[in-house]
């Protein structure tokens, strides 16, 4: 996987998903969140600090959330993509421009930068990164 250094880059070199991508980044930069290039691709932080990123495979675009597991995911949307390996990380993954909600996205991003602001942390030892 290539790493693209900024997210203007990945978007555009997204092999599909582009549009989709760019409506999830214009969410995310309506928040109060930095936008950062990290693992090669599109990571958002508060303070610094992990908290969701946005990602496009073949069959689907969606976000990461660094600290998922601690989210109440009320609308039942987050899956861990490595079970038994990932312990914190979280996705959401989308499969249509339908599936872009922007209400309930910014729910979900705006409580996960309540649980950096309060300092929450899973209790997992180890760092994890974003899927690759």
């Amino acid at each position: 996987m290539k790493r693209y250094k900024t997210a203007n880059d990945y978007i555009a070199n997204a092999a599909q998903w582009q549009d989709e991508l760019r409506r999830l980044r214009e969410i995310l930069q309506s928040t109060e969140l930095t936008e950062d290039v990290k693992w090669g691709a599109p990571c958002y932080t508060y303070d610094n600090k992990n908290v969701v990123g946005i990602l496009g495979f073949k069959s689907y675009f969606g976000f990461w959330f660094h600290q998922g597991v601690l989210l109440e995911d009320r609308k039942k949307v987050l899956i861990n993509a490595q079970e038994g390996k990932t312990k914190a990380l979280r996705q959401w993954r989308m499969n249509s421009p339908n599936d872009i909600k922007s209400a309930t996205i910014k729910a979900y991003v705006g409580e996960a930068i309540q649980l950096v602001k309060d300092g929450a942390k899973s209790q997992s030892e180890s760092v994890e990164e974003c899927p690759k």
